[in-house]
This record gives C-alpha cells, structure tokens and sequence, in this order.
C-alpha cells in the first residue's frame, strides 16, 4: 500500500506540474486568459487535437511543441504506472490469497481466531506467546492488514459463514475463539463452528451477562464478559493487591520468570499410576503441582503427596519455563 501511494502521488504531481506549466506558458507568451490557457493545455497534453483556441505565435508553437512532447511522456508515463500497478495488485493478491491457503492446508491442531480487535489482539498475542499455531479471520481490512504486519496468518472474510471456516481447516483444528463486535455474531459463528466439527473447542467472549447461558447451550465451552472481568479485577486490585500482583506474576510474567502450565500424562507413560511423592516432582524439577484436572473431569486442588496419578490426567503446575519442560518430556516420555 505504501508503494501505491507513491505512484499515485508521483502521477498526481506530474500531471500537475504539467497542467500548470503549460498554462502559465500560454498566459505569459501568448496572453490567454487563464481559463482557455488551461483548456489549450489540457486538449494538448491529452493529444485530443482540437486545434488552437487562439492563434498561437512563432513563440507559442515552439512552447507549444514542447508541451506537446512532455505531456504526451508524461501522460503515457502515468497510464504505464497506473497499469503497473493495477496488475501488481491483483497479482499480489491472487499470489497472497493462495500463499495463505497453502499454509493453512498445512496447519494441524491449530486455533481460529475470528475478530481481530482489542480482545482479538490480546488473544493472539497470548496464542503466539504460547506457539501455538493459528489463523486470523476478520471481515475489516485494516485489521487483516495488521494481523499480516504482526507477521501472523490472517485471512479477509466473514467468519459465521461456513466456507469460510471450512477455508481455515475447521476439520483439522483444535479449537475456535470467537471475539466479534456482537454476541449476535459469536453466536452464530459458535453454533456454525460446532455444526461443521463437534469435537472443537470453543471460547466466546459475551458483552452482555444474559448472553453467556445462551452461548453455552449454543456449545461454548468457555465464555468470558471482559467488562465483567476487568470490574472484579479492578476491585481486586484495591481490596486485595498482593494477590492480583500474584496472579499478574504468573498469568503475565511481570518482572517474574514464572508460569502455569497445564501438562498430560500420557498413556504409556512410567510415572502414570505414580503418587506425587513417588515422582518426586518438586525435588526433581522445582515445580509446584496446583491441582490435578482427573480425565473423567474432577478437579483436585492442592493435591496432598499420596495423590496418584493416572494416564489422562492433567498436572496443572507452576514453575519457571525450563523447568516446566523438563516436567513435560518427564511425563510425556512413553516406557519402552
């Protein structure tokens, strides 16, 4: 867009140039008034040929032969560019469309993020901290074009339609965030994503409260109220500081190497049918297990040293990054 802008701005001052300039020439040799000074300079430039409105002079024909030679340059300069740039742009983008559909046809287990605005943005950049793989939809240019700049995947189009969804690998992704403008609309997009693929996992965002029992029985599995959730954090900050520096800590890494991370114990693992205190995870990798998400759907907080674990389960751990990886090959290296 920035190069268009340059051509378009060279072609405008080009022409300018040589509109004035040939009708100042034609006032000053040959004393037109200035309306029919223009008029000759734009029948000359233009190569209309309707001849002279006033007889010209030896002195005005010669002016006038090479306002005929540069004008005639400078207008088939301007279509060239125009044309130039036209056919960059439609290539550009046929190019664009099918580079972007390639590598979505490559992506696997990703997420669609559909709407690219504030919650959009603090989304990616959450999914892109965390390297996992997505796509962008959004139906405003400028943010497309943003996303793009971010140097993310992003796609121009309406994302409650399904060839649209299906155009961003719905069948092979692992979940969708829905952030449109209205609950309308992530609605709709909540019920078409969980139409075309069941098993996907769904976030919505809801501006009103009456909407987030709606968007669960549409098939959200998460829904958030953002001013909801800013009000109670902004009071929590007041009433409860040290907790809220905590939890910014470890959600946001604020000044702290800390995060929380949730880590499968796979099947086949060696430490599956383990006890906590058999793993000796606190000991052994310095991170802390906060709770234990069963894979029938129990929640177990604070869990004590006998606690066992199990294949399916979930540890949801804090620690440092390195040391939550460590964690991880630990419990996803399968016995041989």
């Amino acid at each position: 867009m920035g190069q268009l802008r340059r051509r378009l701005a060279f072609i405008a001052v080009a022409i300018v140039l040589i509109l004035g300039g040939g009708t100042l020439g034609f006032i000053w040799i040959e004393h037109y008034p200035a309306f029919d000074a223009f008029y000759m300079t734009l029948t000359t430039v233009t190569t209309v040929g309707y001849g002279e409105i006033h007889p010209l002079g030896r002195a005005g024909r010669i002016f006038n032969s090479f306002l005929i030679l540069f004008g005639v340059i400078v207008m088939l300069l301007a279509i060239g560019a125009m044309t130039q740039t036209v056919i960059e742009l439609e290539l550009n983008q046929y190019f664009g469309r099918r580079r972007v559909k390639g590598m979505i046809e490559k992506l696997e287990g990703h997420i669609i993020l559909c709407g690219f605005g504030r919650v959009g943005r603090g989304a990616a950049d959450e999914l892109r901290q965390a390297g996992v793989p997505f796509v962008v939809v959004d139906n405003q240019e400028e943010r497309v074009e943003m996303a793009i700049r971010r140097g993310m995947l992003a796609v121009l189009a309406d994302a409650s339609r399904d060839e649209t969804l299906c155009d961003c690998g719905i069948m092979r992704a692992k979940g969708l965030i829905a952030t449109l403008a209205s609950d309308a609309d992530n609605l709709f997009v909540i019920l078409t994503a969980k139409t075309l693929n069941p098993k996907l996992q769904l976030s919505a965002r809801v501006a009103e409260e009456s909407s987030e029992q709606k968007m669960r029985r549409a098939g959200a599995d998460f829904v958030f109220a953002p001013y909801n959730s800013t009000g109670h954090r902004m009071a929590q900050a007041i009433v409860k500081p040290h907790v809220q520096q905590f939890i910014e800590f470890t959600t946001r890494n604020m000044g702290l190497e800390v995060g929380i991370e949730q880590i499968l114990v796979e099947p086949g693992s060696p430490f599956a049918d383990k006890t906590l205190a058999e793993m000796q995870i606190r000991r052994e990798t310095g991170v802390i297990v906060l709770a234990i998400r069963r894979a029938g759907g129990g929640m177990l907080f604070n869990p004590p040293a006998e606690a066992q674990i199990a294949a399916g389960d979930y540890l949801i751990a804090m620690g440092e990054p390195q040391s939550l990886r460590k964690l991880e090959q630990i419990l996803t290296r399968v016995a041989a």
